[in-house]
């Protein structure tokens, strides 16, 4: 198959293209900033002769839009919204006029589009959508419009040949360089790596290898489309997954941090701490209902892989 990923020289979108590669699939990459000689220049905004690679595809993967790792200024917060919504625009332009269009568009979203809670899962059939929490900064509130109105695009879209799926994905956990787990194991080797603000709140996962395999997944099954979570099926409260992490290197203690601390954290990593203080408890309910079968379904066990897969690279 050939497969067109817009905004694909990121983390997700290099785990993506490696083992889409490896499968045999011919993989082109769009990007701003193109880096390797097979990948093609767009602007994200406007249709230009990049719309020719989507043309007689067979899949399209969007995971274009500006990196959530920042402050969360109004100007970085406007940059977060008009990135993804400019984006999955000019994707469904771009399809929309194709001559053979895709069969499949997935578009990347976020499982932060659910509420910060701790009292119960959140499923696509029953979760509760973000935005009014009592209990969390207003702020917040930004991030889940930015992820509605990412899914609204791809939604209205005029592209009635094609199949549309949103993917409410959780932290993608790969053992490469700069991703979320490096930066999180990097904390723990430092003796950092202990619960923030109590841990109580919840984390969603995925470890890169459920990822792809999901992603393949919903390719091939075209009974599925909407809003689909991508995430394993045990959440976990912060305490647990930073202890588990540690298990997993070896590091005996993690140095807990108060809600302060980690607001002086985020300002130095130039980070936010909603990235570590919303509860996130998101549950793949269509993805189980559907008959797929993770590789990692639990944090301790996937730890456990991705430290072995980083040591086999000569890490210590």
């Amino acid at each position: 198959m050939k497969i067109v990923i817009p905004g694909g020289i990121g983390q997700v979108g290099t785990v993506l293209k490696r083992a889409l590669s490896a499968a045999g699939h011919d993989v082109v990459v769009l990007s701003r900033r193109p880096r390797q000689p097979d990948d093609v220049h767009w602007d994200g905004t406007t249709l230009g002769p990049w719309a020719g690679e989507i043309d007689g595809s067979d899949v399209v993967v969007n995971l274009a839009g500006r990196s959530v790792n920042c402050r969360y200024t109004p100007a970085n917060l406007r940059e977060m919204m008009d990135s993804r919504v400019h984006s999955a625009r000019v994707v469904g332009e771009a399809i929309a006029v194709a001559a053979r269009p895709p069969r499949v568009w997935l578009q990347m979203s976020t499982a932060t589009v659910y509420a910060h809670r701790f009292d119960a899962p959140n499923d696509e059939a029953t979760g509760v959508i973000g935005g009014t929490e009592p209990d969390a900064p207003g702020y917040w509130a930004y991030s889940v419009d930015i992820a509605k109105a990412w899914e609204r695009e791809q939604e209205t879209a005029g592209t009635p040949h094609t199949r549309k799926v949103a993917l409410r994905a959780a932290m993608v956990m790969s053992p490469d360089r700069g991703g979320v787990f490096d930066v999180l194991l990097r904390l723990a080797r430092l003796g950092l790596g202990g619960p923030v603000a109590g841990g109580a709140q919840y984390v969603s996962w995925i470890h890169d290898h459920d990822f792809v395999r999901a992603v393949e997944f919903l390719v091939a099954r075209d009974d599925i489309a909407g809003p689909v979570n991508l995430a394993a099926p045990a959440p976990l409260p912060h305490r647990d997954f930073m202890r588990a992490l540690r298990t997993a290197w070896g590091v005996p203690v993690g140095l807990p941090a108060t809600r302060w601390m980690a607001e002086a954290g985020a300002f130095v990593l130039r980070s936010d701490t909603e990235l570590l203080l919303k509860s996130r408890r998101v549950v793949p309910g269509r993805l189980l209902d559907a008959g797929f079968t993770f590789g990692h379904p639990d944090w301790p066990t996937a730890a456990d892989d991705l430290v072995r897969r980083l040591r086999s690279r000569g890490v210590r």
